[in-house]
């Protein structure tokens, strides 16, 4: 399996809206297309409080590229992202990184 490591930085008070996004829609879409949800953040102590951290997991690189094609092409995904978006978007910008386990990570 591989990780994938995405921060959503969001615009000005959108944390909750990105938050209520997720809760409600995007996790369960995720595991619709293949993509596993391991674990979101927020910021407690220390770095910014507009910032939603989370992992999600795949098979390999392959699989990412066509879960992630099939979930962005998916219309109930379109419909929720717009409705969200209706008073303007949400996300700043988005950083993700492919994380590999260094051969003393619990994680393999």
């Amino acid at each position: 399996m591989i990780h994938e490591l995405r921060i959503y930085t969001v615009h000005p008070g959108k944390l909750p809206a990105l938050m209520a996004r997720f809760r409600d829609h995007t996790t369960r879409l995720f595991e619709k297309h293949g993509i596993t949800n391991i674990g979101y953040w927020t910021n407690t102590i220390g770095g910014r409080s507009d910032e939603l951290w989370y992992i999600v997991g795949f098979e390999d690189l392959g699989q990412r590229d066509k879960a992630w094609a099939a979930f962005q092409s998916d219309p109930e995904w379109q419909k929720v992202r717009a409705e969200s978006e209706a008073d303007g978007p949400i996300v700043h910008h988005i950083e993700n990184r492919i994380l590999r386990p260094t051969d003393f990570s619990p994680a393999r």
